[in-house]
């Protein structure tokens, strides 16, 4: 079976994502081949054995992109894309090529994610009713049109649900969670003072700035830690010196998961999530989570056992949670232990990968 993955990005959840998918549905048995919108991420693919083809496509309305994925897809039994943009090109051009096409939705426009797992939210302050609208009644119902060429994927209950309510087939729906690969089973001995971290697009819905608040409530000292960037950076940055934190900047970097080992808690504050690769490399990195009860986190993570969960905006019980895990180191490589095993036994890569292989040889069946 040839399987062509498509993506146009060149960092995130998604690129991290399909770099452990990719190869793992080539150990289950396809030929796997990778469509990068750049020569980086191409390398990053090809240095895992994987045949790679750089076609950029510069937004979601490139039609000239449609003409360079036709060699790219050319001999396709799957085409999976992993992004809007590829969504929106590689489908139609992979269908006009007789593969069938599959969609992995990571994510939604960030107006509108809020009312992942939350619907009785409106939308992001400050997103007009425009906009709204036509998120809600355009963009989505594009989204619908498409997911009739094929299938799609969700890596979480909440995303699935989610478009089923606004217009997605839910026959066409198939939820398989995103994988990990371990990387500690044991958080190791807590620095002084504690070490909190985060890894996240610095944006409204990431709740940084519940963070922060929280953070400034503390009963303890903390240190923090924060990878990512975004149209919030500067303004969080000033709220940080506001509060006479100890906070540290590090803007976007690529080794997200080797610094995730010199943290001592992981927090992710979003209002918003679906499956947040973030949280899963954490997972894996046997670092005790405080996550909030959005979205698809609470699939992930077990109250009490796997990590902890707040409701979002609320610094009080945030600032709660840290000050916990910080006086108690036996809880804090408690819930370590427990999800650096949930990582393992749950979200095994190889296991991913067998599993989305045979979603793809059932698609194919069902195509003759």
């Amino acid at each position: 079976m040839k399987v062509v993955y498509v993506s146009t990005l060149s960092r995130g959840g998604p690129v991290s994502h399909l770099l452990l998918l990719a190869p793992a549905v080539a150990r289950a048995g396809a030929d796997v081949r990778v469509v990068c919108g750049d020569s980086a991420v191409a390398a990053a693919f090809a240095a895992l054995g994987l045949e790679t083809h750089v076609t950029p496509a510069r937004h979601k309305l490139d039609v000239a992109a449609l003409r360079r994925f036709w060699p790219a897809l050319r001999a396709a039994d799957i085409v999976h894309t992993h992004d809007r943009r590829a969504g929106l090109l590689a489908r139609t051009t992979g269908r006009a090529r007789g593969a069938s096409v599959v969609h992995t939705y990571h994510g939604l426009p960030e107006e509108i994610a809020v009312k992942l797992g939350r619907p009785g939210l409106r939308s992001a302050p400050g997103t007009s009713r425009a906009r709204r609208l036509w998120l809600l009644h355009g963009y989505l119902r594009i989204e619908a049109a498409l997911a009739r060429l094929g299938a799609v994927v969700c890596p979480s209950r909440a995303m699935a649900a989610f478009l089923a309510r606004h217009g997605i087939p839910a026959g066409r729906i198939h939820v398989l969670p995103n994988a990990i690969d371990q990387r500690r089973a044991d958080p190791g001995p807590a620095r002084t003072p504690l070490v909190v971290g985060t890894a996240a697009n610095l944006e409204y819905w990431k709740g940084l700035d519940t963070l922060l608040a929280a953070l400034g409530r503390a009963g303890r000292p903390m240190r923090l830690e924060v990878y990512g960037d975004g149209s919030s950076r500067a303004e969080l940055e000033r709220q940080a010196r506001e509060l006479g934190l100890d906070a540290r900047f590090h803007g976007a970097v690529d080794d997200v998961r080797d610094r995730l080992e010199d943290l001592d808690v992981f927090v992710l504050p979003s209002r918003a999530e679906n499956f947040p690769i973030s949280l899963l490399e954490a997972l894996a990195a046997a670092l005790p989570v405080v996550a909030t009860r959005v979205g698809g986190i609470p699939e992930m993570v077990e109250d009490g056992r796997t990590g902890l969960l707040v409701e979002p905006d609320d610094s009080a019980a945030l600032a709660s949670a840290l000050d916990r895990l910080a006086t108690n180191e036996e809880e804090r490589r408690r819930l370590g232990c427990a999800g650096a095993e949930r990582a393992r036994t749950v979200y095994d890569a190889d296991e991913a990968g067998r599993r989305m292989l045979t979603l793809y040889e059932g698609l194919c069946a069902s195509s003759r």
